[in-house]
């Protein structure tokens, strides 16, 4: 049976815990980033009125740590108008994980744009991302350009009210000489064959429906990711770029695909430049690349989850502590 000693111990660490708990978890809320419409703000930050000027476009970072440290700094030195980011901003749409991309994406010094992608409204997320990034799909004009940003973070189609909203901003973007689609998804995968169902829109119908319209209406590029990698094609009439090397994991070892980069895109009226720059990757040796792929998801666990890490150590250390004590005490009783 226990003694009054004991039970007065193991109440008084039980309080502990429960403070140490409830406190980090009180600091975790409290230091949250307080932001909300985040794109909106973005928005209003970018002088609209240039008909010559470059944008960034980069898509998959996904809660990297050192590759999408490196493109921050890279892309902070680049004279352009503003960047965007082109989905899986996050592992998933834990508020956690956004508070870690959150904080990351502070250091960019000019105006961020987000689209939604399939990692972001994993674990419920959605609600997290609308909270913090506000509307799912959205639209601007500069100068002569038209860009229109679409939700296919499901990875089946785009609905019904945001296929209407589409072939309205389509029709509105003919009085512009550019006009840029930018989806995390694409409408097919390049790795599968000619308009091929793949790491893409499962809907096929759905991505006909789009392609027919963005030839319609004479898109001047479509910039997607989700696969991790770098593509550049044409479906049918319209010219494409995957872009998926912010940070996430590559998904092969081509070295013509396969490797960490962001896009520096020229805008004038004499045309459209595409940029790549091309970021440290890792070898192409199956056993380097898996290594790698390995460390960035063990890394970014324990950046993003330090202070349960403490919490758990602490409560390991105590526990040990306690047992060591008791028996101590029990084995002194014993001699006695």
């Amino acid at each position: 049976m226990l003694t009054n000693a004991f039970k007065k111990y193991f109440l008084g660490l039980v309080i502990f815990l429960t403070i140490l708990v409830v406190g980090i978890k009180i600091y975790s809320i409290l230091s949250f980033p307080q932001i909300s419409d985040w794109n909106y703000t973005q928005l209003k930050k970018i002088n609209k009125q240039q008909n010559e000027f470059s944008f960034v476009v980069f898509g998959d970072n996904k809660n990297s740590i050192g590759t999408f440290k490196s493109l921050i700094k890279k892309v902070n030195n680049e004279n352009s108008l503003f960047a965007i980011d082109v989905g899986d901003l996050v592992y998933d749409g834990e508020k956690e994980k956004y508070r870690f991309f959150i904080n990351q994406i502070k250091q960019i010094q000019k105006p961020l744009l987000t689209v939604v992608g399939n990692h972001e409204i994993k674990e419920n997320g959605r609600g997290n991302y609308y909270d913090f990034f506000g509307r799912f799909y959205y639209s601007l004009a500069i100068g002569s350009s038209y860009f229109m940003i679409l939700d296919d973070a499901d990875e089946k189609n785009i609905d019904p009210w945001q296929m209407e909203w589409l072939k309205k901003e389509l029709q509105k973007s003919q009085h512009y000489k550019y006009r840029f689609v930018f989806m995390h998804v694409p409408l097919y995968d390049p790795r599968k064959g000619e308009f091929k169902r793949g790491h893409s829109l499962k809907d096929l119908a759905c991505a006909k429906k789009l392609n027919d319209l963005f030839d319609q209406y004479h898109v001047t590029m479509i910039f997607a990711s989700h696969i991790h990698a770098y593509y550049r094609g044409s479906w049918r009439k319209t010219p494409y770029i995957i872009t998926g090397g912010a940070g996430a994991e590559l998904a092969g070892a081509d070295p013509a695909h396969y490797f960490y980069h962001y896009l520096v895109v020229h805008v004038s009226e004499q045309g459209v430049h595409y940029q790549i720059v091309k970021l440290k990757s890792p070898d192409f040796e199956i056993v380097d690349r898996l290594t790698h792929d390995l460390w960035i998801y063990v890394y970014a666990f324990f950046a993003i989850h330090y202070l349960d890490m403490l919490i758990i150590l602490a409560l390991f250390y105590l526990g040990v502590h306690f047992i060591c004590r008791k028996r101590k005490e029990l084995l002194k009783n014993n001699r006695v």
